[in-house]
């Protein structure tokens, strides 16, 4: 049986706030955890080499599970998903708060990302169900894409306060409550799935591209600590990219694979995959690289680090929920992109400049609020593009190819730019040798952010988002 199309939502306001309240809930925490790191690694013992296992791992199960999440949210249901993914990451959220050791905390979060993993797909493909493509479902993947981009930036503010008031256990313990109320409000809100296909699974192309994606961002994110020539540096590496070959090739010759490879003739799908890599690669980074020097060189708090986010947050927020309509509707998705990453490259640039031993927060300030303005602006079209011509029974699995991407360049990108900023600086670098890597880093990121715009202006069809008609209003 084919897909239904996009069905009437009787409450599309409080339906459209549900799918946002999740992603904003993934997003928050990716980042939530950064400030509290220091604490986290004094409280359970952590070695300053493998404290970053507390973010990697998340990242690395998310990672490698989202086509498969993607595939399962087309197969089985995107509700049934949705609940499942929401259940998972509410219980693992629990288990990281209680943690008393780092093996129990790194598992957690491993679970936590499994939770992610079956979530993100699932709400992409939910929101693109319930809203027809043209205007309304412009309208609700801006909405969605602002409680990403500001849960990014929540997630800093939220981890400082947190930590700072409760102990760092928190930054788990509240993705509890949260997760409650989203399952509470899932029956009533997002109606119950619909057949939508009878084939296969594609049990080797899940296993393929799982261990394959998962091995590429465990080498990624282990190379710059444990040394790039080691078997779970650059040999996980090869040896996931080994596997993604060989997962290429067999789902060139299922007949019903786990990512149809006609996806890639749509245009907007392979341009919005390699933007969103590079895009995640730098503006995800930053938050770590900006983190560093609000604590090791202005001394800061984890609470003042904190609220140090509260402006990029609020510029994210307002650019997302206002200028993305009004821009994609007037100049299409491609113009949109290229402008919100043009402005995130420059601003990459001034909040370099603004970085200093003997400095304070308000020369960086400058740099901080075209940040968020820009990667607010940046994010949704991105997700408006790779949702735009994509069949309803494809649309999850196109979903988690671009998260996919998504969480890939973040795991590169802070592999690569926090190698660039502790360059020829050890353990004992002094607050000159930091700012002069984190500067460098900066302007590396701006470098690459802007080889993404020249691919976004390339490769993306210069469509109007607003060429079809509207079939429901948000």
């Amino acid at each position: 049986m084919s897909a239904a199309p996009s069905r009437p939502v009787p409450r599309p306001r409080l339906t459209l706030a549900l799918l946002a309240f999740a992603q904003f809930m993934t997003a928050i925490d990716f980042d939530i955890v950064f400030v509290a790191l220091p604490e986290i690694g004094r409280d359970l013992g952590f070695s300053e080499q493998s404290l970053q296992t507390v973010v990697s791992a998340y990242t690395v199960v998310l990672g490698g599970f989202l086509l498969l999440g993607g595939r399962a949210a087309d197969r089985l249901g995107a509700r049934r998903m949705f609940v499942v993914g929401l259940a998972v990451f509410g219980v693992s959220s629990l288990a990281a708060g209680l943690a008393g050791d780092p093996t129990v905390l790194v598992l957690a979060r491993a679970a936590q990302g499994l939770g992610a993993a079956l979530l993100t797909p699932s709400t992409l493909k939910l929101l693109t169900a319930h809203f027809a493509e043209g205007p309304a479902r412009t309208r609700a993947l801006a909405i969605w894409g602002a409680a990403g981009a500001t849960g990014a930036a929540v997630g800093a503010l939220g981890g400082g306060v947190l930590t700072s008031l409760l102990g760092w256990e928190w930054v788990f313990f509240v993705n509890v409550p949260l997760t409650a109320v989203a399952l509470a409000a899932t029956p009533v809100l997002l109606g119950r799935d619909q057949t939508i296909g009878t084939g296969g699974f594609d049990l080797p192309g899940a296993v393929l591209a799982t261990a394959g994606f998962t091995l590429v961002v465990l080498g990624l994110v282990s190379g710059p600590d444990i040394g790039w020539l080691t078997a779970r540096g650059l040999g996980a590496a090869v040896l996931g990219v080994v596997l993604v070959g060989v997962f290429v090739l067999v789902e060139s010759r299922t007949r019903d694979p786990l990512v149809p490879l006609r996806l890639f003739r749509n245009r907007n799908v392979v341009a919005a995959t390699v933007v969103i890599f590079v895009f995640m690669g730098t503006v995800g980074t930053q938050y770590y690289l900006f983190t560093t020097y609000l604590q090791t060189v202005l001394g800061y708090t984890p609470l003042a680090a904190g609220f140090a986010f509260l402006p990029l947050s609020v510029c994210s927020m307002l650019a997302s929920m206002t200028l993305v309509p009004l821009l994609l509707d007037r100049l299409g998705i491609r113009t949109t992109l290229v402008l919100g990453m043009s402005g995130v490259a420059a601003s990459l640039g001034v909040l370099s400049l603004g970085m200093s031993v003997g400095g304070s927060y308000w020369a960086a300030l400058p740099g901080v609020l075209l940040w968020g303005a820009s990667a607010g602006l940046a994010f949704p079209p991105l997700f408006v593009s790779v949702s735009t011509g994509v069949a309803p029974e494809q649309q999850g699995v196109a979903s988690a190819l671009a998260s996919t991407s998504q969480y890939l360049g973040s795991a590169v990108g802070l592999a690569a730019l926090v190698a660039v900023a502790s360059a020829g600086s050890g353990p004992d670098a002094t607050p000159d040798a930091v700012v002069a890597g984190l500067r460098l880093a900066g302007w590396v990121a701006a470098a690459v952010t802007l080889v993404g715009v020249g691919l976004a202006a390339l490769i993306l069809r210069p469509a109007r988002a607003g060429a079809t008609q509207p079939v429901q209003s948000v």
